[in-house]
């Protein structure tokens, strides 16, 4: 299955200091250098100051100051005089906001997503694929305790993450494979599956029990348990999932916590009109 993929290309060398050298692909390297901003302040929520903020982009401090001047004057960013940091601004909010409202599902999947906390006291959270890594769209916070992975809007890797996983599961080998060469297997923890025919036989488990688990490879002392909500041509419409601490997603709570899950998303996709694959004969 073709899919159309975007990827970002290395910062290159302004040829002086204000101008509008264009990069190879054909954007404006300032605008590229400015969005880089953006998106490395949304990796943190305690904000950058300037200089780990160049460090962390690659460029100039006084380039990063004069392209955040620019950012805060149309509110994409702000600056804390109190701690000295930059954040993500109000106006980034609410143009990313538009991605979720895209996906005109998002509201429609809130009951299932509260159904699904109250069922099980966990985390529930709705996930898609953009550019080859799963995003959060929305969640519904569990009452206990509870550290989280990944926050609205952020992305992780599809390999380390049950919603990636069973997502992948969907897929054929061949796109699989395209998703190891693009982005590799990284270790995130000593849990990860980092072996090409090892991931390929969890995606075999995963078909056969319908959900997927995530048992601290993106994060130790956090567990996920996915499965896939499906669009009306029976493709991948997006995952949901709960997420939890190990002390209390045990070994013993997984497969009733997985069948709960994909009855849920099974629900969900019925709800928005989409259709289940029909299972292939063994």
């Amino acid at each position: 299955m073709k899919r159309n993929v975007i990827r970002r290309k290395p910062l290159e060398p302004k040829s002086g200091p204000d101008s509008e050298a264009e990069s190879r692909d054909g954007g404006v390297q300032s605008v590229d250098r400015a969005l880089s901003i953006i998106e490395t302040l949304a990796e943190d929520d305690a904000g950058y100051r300037l200089s780990d903020l160049a460090i962390r982009t690659g460029l100039s401090t006084s380039t990063v100051h004069r392209l955040l001047s620019t950012l805060e004057s149309r509110r994409f960013v702000q600056f804390d005089r109190t701690e000295s940091k930059w954040h993500v601004g109000a106006r980034s909010f609410t143009v990313g906001a538009t991605f979720a409202r895209r996906r005109n599902f998002s509201a429609q999947a809130v009951p299932y997503l509260r159904k699904l906390r109250d069922l099980t006291r966990e985390t529930a959270n709705l996930a898609v694929v953009d550019d080859e890594f799963i995003v959060v769209l929305t969640r519904m916070e569990s009452r206990e305790i509870m550290r989280s992975l990944t926050q609205v809007g952020g992305r992780v890797a599809m390999v380390a993450s049950g919603v990636g996983k069973a997502v992948l599961a969907t897929w054929s080998d061949e796109d699989v494979n395209v998703i190891i060469r693009h982005h590799g297997m990284p270790r995130l923890t000593e849990k990860s599956i980092v072996r090409p025919s090892d991931l390929f036989k969890e995606l075999e488990k995963v078909r056969r029990q319908g959900f997927a688990i995530d048992d601290e490879e993106a994060c130790m002392g956090l567990r996920c348990i996915a499965a896939v909500v499906y669009n009306d041509c029976s493709e991948p419409l997006a995952a949901i999932s709960v997420s939890g601490m190990t002390s209390r997603l045990t070994d013993d709570r997984l497969p009733q916590l997985g069948q709960t899950v994909r009855e849920v998303a099974a629900e969900l996709t019925v709800a928005l009109g989409g259709v289940k694959p029909v299972a292939k004969p063994a």
